[in-house]
Parts: structure tokens; C-alpha cells; sequence
């Protein structure tokens, strides 16, 4: 068995240090909890009464307390085709658990919103915080006490951050993840981003636009490429939280409803009256966390995770920050190329091999936790596998040692990139990542006069007016947490790769987000501290000379250092209140930084937690 590679062993044994006052007190959140806490054991008569009054056949198995009643959370609309299979799941779960003499409730159900839907649009503002609702719907589930497991039905981009990080303060629960899948592929994301960047320079007209996005998102299932929805499910097979394999698999198929089965069927056997116990909070530990990370850098997976994985990781007492993801992006090479990274999707990623190949992979190279408490086996070798229906039975079967095709993924010992391609660029103007897995290395480093604007649809004005028609850094901020829930800034991807295609040199500084699918265009994001509060960022002014290198780790506005030290920050713009905004007020007010999780309910928390 190969050694871990010496940086990730130092870089999770610097975690484990870092956060073993506050890991020690989550633990004990997890004794408590099995012993004297949120269980039907401290329930009474009349407790009891309500929590089964409408369960129907499954009632004496609940009311006789002796088998395990699994508590259902889920994201289900049949607005998002992501969450539109979940429909059907409660029932099925329901039939699977009571094959094992268990019993299955729907606990509670929680919003998902979608980035597509909202991208460009004020409801973009409430994306970021709607994370912390789910949470928080998660947590008002499961303080029924009515559950000795759990399964959690989430798949896109806030929801999967936001389910653990509620089902993680019931941690001395059992849970697993399930996935619903992608849709099958429809028109290339390649093409998708041809005719984008067509309509933005003004070739086509928006009916064009529409069929084409139409012919991309076509039915039921996560987006075809790897954003921060398919790269949540990366992770949760990164850190053995779901049955191995099932990410990836479509929504509407035999496979799809057997993983399902059997993860009900596996939680049966994970409960504290057998002797296979695995809460959720020992599932999460260190070396999870550091495996989703590398999972992330393996993959080229979403910029997101840079703010949801430190927030997952604070609500089992864990700390990591952007520092620890750039010493691992040293070491982690590049083995998949997904859309935006390559020009294939997550169904070809899949049939390639997949995630179990890229586990397989990894830790035959000594850079993955191997012993980790996963939900699916002994340790991560089990997720190493594939599931297939043999006989209408499902079964996991090793994978190739080769990819099924090599464009794909690749061996770590010839990958697409000796680094995992998440940079950590710090300066003057603060602290902020740069995916650079997407990104020609010729364009790592842009040195260009800044444009600045405050509003994104102000950009696109200027881009159509032909005012950056020139090497330009575009600077967008007051778009942090505190400023207007961190949105998202896909919007400007297309007219800013027409300006690179042009032939400029390019790149975005702001303190919003973008996604799993920035692409080709330089940007430095997430920037930390944020304008509103006097962020440097806040400081500069149109003209002003910056420099963005991913190769060096600099982010710098070249300007002189005493006029720099006397320059008074920008003003934010007035708040605008509609689209339910001003209801997200106390998130916005309260938020720390986006390298701790942009949050301000784990703020909150931790503030209570260290009184």
C-alpha cells in the first residue's frame, strides 16, 4: 500500500491541530445527543402520538419503538430539473425500509433554489444565504426526535452544503446523501458557449439563444457540466457519504432506483442497537474534509466549494482555510477533464470511469485518505468500484485500471495538470482564488488598467458601448456577503471571453462568486475583505494598474504605497429591497468572510459556542 504523499498528511495534521478545541466540543455534542439527546427515547406519551398520528400502515412498527424510523429531508420542486425526481424517492424509501422491518417519514422539506434560474437577476441575492435556511429547515427536521437515520435528498448548488451543515449538528445520527443524477446529455457545452458569446457580440437574436439553452437543459436531472452541483456530488463520494458510485448515475433508470434502495437498506445497519455504528459527525472528520478538497482539485471541480467546504467543515468543528486548498492544489494533479475544464460532460466523465476511477487512482498515488468512516464500506477502497445491475441485482465490480477513454481522465502519473488548479492570490487588495484549471497558462498573469463598476449589468453596458474594447482588468465589487449576498457573476462570462477572443488581455477581480463554470477567463473572486466595510478593493479607481498572477500568488493594485495608504475607500451604492431581499437583512449584516464560510448564522454560532 503506497504512503500518503507528505503534504496532505502535514497539510490534515495541521487541520487536526488547528481544530482539536472545537472538534473535542463537537464530539461531545455527538455523545450527548445519542445518549440524552434528540431521540425518540426522551420523547413522551404524547410526543410520540403526534409524531405518528398520520403515518398510516407504518404506524405500530413507529409506535411499537423498536425498529428504526428513518427521518426523510428533502429539496424536492418539480420547478428545478434537479430536484424533480425526488418526487417519487419518499415512497420508494418508504418500501425499501420496511423490507429491513424499518420505517421511513418525510421530516421536513427544504427551498432549492437554482443558480440558472436566477443567474443575472435579483434573486441571485438571496442564492449564497439560502444555504443557511436549509440548514436551518434541515435542523427544524430532525428536532422532532423522531429518527434513529437519516437520508438527505439534495443535489445542487447551496443545498448539499446546506443539508450537511444542519444534519451535522444531529451528528450521533446515522445519514447518507442521495443523489437524484444528471440529465442525459443534450446540445455540447461547448456549443452552448459559442452561441452565448454569438447573442452577447449581437449575431443572433434571443429566440436562437433559447433554443439553444432549451436543447442544453432539456429534462430531468443536474446540468450536464461540472459546476458546483456535480462537483457537490463528487464530494459526497470523496468523503464516503454516499453508496458508492451513485453521483453520476441518470435520473428515471433501474440503476438509479437500486442505489436508492440499497442506501435505504444501509442505513438500517448503521444505527447506535447494532454494532456497525456511523453517526454522520465521526463519518466527517478531518481526513473527509481533506478528501472532498482533493476531490475538488483532482477534478477541477467548483469555485464554490472555497466557501461551502470551510462552512461544512466549521459545523463538525473543523477548520480549513484557502491556504490549506492552495498547499493541497501543489500536490493534487489534474486527472479529469469535465466541461468547463474539457469539452466532454459529467455522462461521459461517468461512462469513462468516473469518480470511482478517480478515487482508485488516488489512492493507489498516496493522495486520498484511505481510512475514513464511510457510509458504503470499510474505507474509501469501496468507492473504487462501479455499481451494475447483474441479473436486475445491483452489484460493485473494480473498475478498469485504464480509463475508458483517456481524454477524459488520465493516470496521476501523466495528468492534464501537475497542479489541482485552484490558486490562492493574496495582496494589497486582500485575499481571493483563481481557478486556473480552465484557464490557457499564458493568460495566468494579466497586468492591465482597471475598469470599476459597482453593478454588473453596468459591465455589460460598457462591453456593449465598446468601452473595454482594450487589456482591462474588470473590477466588480460591493458584491460581497454583506453587500448583496454574494451573487453569483456567470453573466459576464460570455462578453468577457468575446473581449479575450478579440485578442485582449483579460481578467475579473471582484469580491463576488463565480461558478463551477467561469471557464477560460482569467478571474480572481471571492475577494476577501469585501468592498462594504472598507475592503482594499474599495480603494481603487479606473486606471489604476493591477496585476493578477496565479503563477506568483499575486493580486496587487500598482500603485504608489503612500498614496495608497491615504486613499479613501468608495461608498456602497443604497440597498435595493425587492424579490424578498430585505427579509435576508440579518444574514447580510451579520456575514463573516467568504474564507470562513460567508456566513452568518456559523458566526453566531461559534460566538455561542466559545462564550
Amino acid at each position: 500500500m503506497t504512503d500518503l504523499n507528505a503534504t496532505v498528511a502535514a497539510v490534515t495534521r495541521r487541520i487536526v491541530e488547528r481544530s482539536a478545541p472545537r472538534r473535542a466540543q463537537y464530539l461531545d455534542l455527538i455523545k450527548r445527543g445519542r445518549d440524552c439527546g434528540t431521540n425518540r427515547g426522551a420523547l413522551a406519551c404524547g410526543n410520540l402520538a403526534h409524531g405518528f398520528a398520520a403515518s398510516g400502515e407504518d404506524k405500530p412498527v413507529i409506535m411499537g419503538g423498536q425498529a428504526m424510523n428513518i427521518g426523510i429531508v428533502t429539496s424536492y420542486n418539480d420547478m428545478l430539473s434537479a430536484h424533480q425526481p425526488y418526487g417519487r424517492y419518499p415512497e420508494q424509501i418508504k418500501i425499501a425500509a420496511r423490507e429491513r422491518g424499518a420505517t421511513a417519514q418525510v421530516a421536513g422539506g427544504v427551498p432549492a433554489m437554482c443558480d440558472g434560474v436566477t443567474q443575472g437577476q435579483a434573486g441571485m441575492d438571496l442564492s449564497l444565504f439560502s444555504r443557511d435556511v436549509i440548514a436551518m429547515g434541515t435542523a427544524v427536521a430532525f428536532s422532532h426526535a423522531m429518527f434513529e437515520g437519516a437520508m438527505l435528498l439534495g443535489i445542487c448548488d447551496k443545498i448539499v452544503p446546506g443539508l450537511l451543515i444542519g444534519a451535522l449538528r444531529f451528528g450521533h445520527l446515522p445519514m447518507i446523501l442521495v443523489p437524484a443524477g444528471p440529465m442525459p446529455s443534450g446540445l455540447a457545452n461547448k456549443e452552448k458557449v459559442r452561441i452565448r458569446q454569438l447573442y452577447a457580440e449581437g449575431k443572433i437574436g434571443e429566440r436562437e439563444l433559447l433554443e439553444s439553452e432549451s436543447a442544453s437543459y432539456h429534462s430531468a436531472g443536474t446540468c450536464t457540466f461540472f459546476g458546483t452541483a456535480n462537483s457537490n456530488q463528487m464530494m459526497m463520494e470523496m468523503m464516503g457519504l454516499h453508496m458508492p458510485g451513485s453521483a453520476f448515475v441518470n435520473p428515471g433508470t433501474k440503476l438509479r432506483q437500486e442505489l436508492t434502495r440499497a442506501a435505504t437498506h444501509r442505513i438500517t445497519e448503521l444505527g447506535w442497537d447494532g454494532d456497525d455504528y456511523r453517526p454522520l459527525g465521526l463519518c466527517v472528520d478531518e481526513k473527509a474534509i481533506v478528501n472532498a478538497a482533493i476531490g475538488l482539485l483532482a477534478t477541477g471541480g467548483s469555485t464554490n466549494h472555497a466557501i461551502h467546504l470551510p462552512a461544512i467543515a466549521r459545523a463538525a468543528g473543523i477548520h480549513i482555510d484557502w491556504t490549506d486548498l492552495a498547499e493541497l492544489s501543489g500536490v493534487i494533479p489534474l486527472i479529469a477533464r469535465v466541461y468547463p475544464n474539457g469539452s466532454r460532460d459529467v455522462n461521459d466523465f461517468h461512462h469513462a470511469g468516473g469518480i470511482g476511477w478517480v478515487i482508485g487512482e488516488l489512492l493507489d498515488n498516496g493522495l486520498l485518505h484511505r481510512d475514513l468512516l464511510t457510509v458504503g464500506g470499510d474505507d474509501m477502497s469501496a468507492y473504487a468500484q462501479e455499481p451494475v445491475l447483474e441479473d436486475e441485482a445491483l452489484v460493485w465490480k473494480p473498475l478498469p485500471k485504464e480509463p475508458r477513454e483517456p481524454g477524459i481522465l488520465a493516470p496521476v502519473s501523466a495528468p492534464f495538470s501537475e497542479d489541482g488548479g485552484m490558486r490562492l492570490l493574496a495582496g494589497n487588495l486582500g485575499r481571493a482564488i483563481m481557478k486556473t484549471s480552465a484557464v490557457d497558462p499564458i493568460r495566468w498573469t494579466i497586468e492591465a488598467p482597471a475598469r470599476v463598476f459597482s453593478e454588473q449589468n453596468d459591465v455589460l453596458a460598457a462591453f456593449k458601448a465598446g468601452e473595454l474594447d482594450r487589456d482591462v482588468i474588470v473590477v466588480v465589487r460591493f458584491q460581497g456577503p454583506r453587500a448583496n449576498g454574494m451573487p453569483e457573476l456567470h453573466k459576464l462570462t460570455p462578453a468577457l471571453g468575446v473581449l479575450q477572443d478579440r485578442g485582449f488581455r483579460v481578467a475579473l477581480v471582484t469580491d463576488g462568486r463565480m461558478s463551477g463554470a467561469s471557464g477560460k477567463v482569467p478571474a480572481a473572486i471571492h475577494l476577501s475583505p469585501e468592498a462594504l466595510g472598507g475592503g482594499p478593493i474599495a480603494k481603487l479607481r479606473d486606471g489604476d494598474v493591477v496585476r493578477v498572477c496565479a503563477e506568483t500568488g499575486q493580486l496587487e493594485a500598482l500603485v504608489d504605497a503612500a498614496e495608497w495608504a491615504v486613499r479613501l475607500p468608495a461608498s456602497a451604492q443604497p440597498d435595493i429591497y425587492d424579490t424578498g431581499r430585505e427579509l435576508f437583512a440579518l444574514f447580510r449584516n451579520h456575514s463573516d468572510l467568504a474564507e470562513e464560510g460567508a456566513s452568518a448564522m456559523l458566526a453566531a454560532m461559534d460566538a455561542q459556542l466559545s462564550a
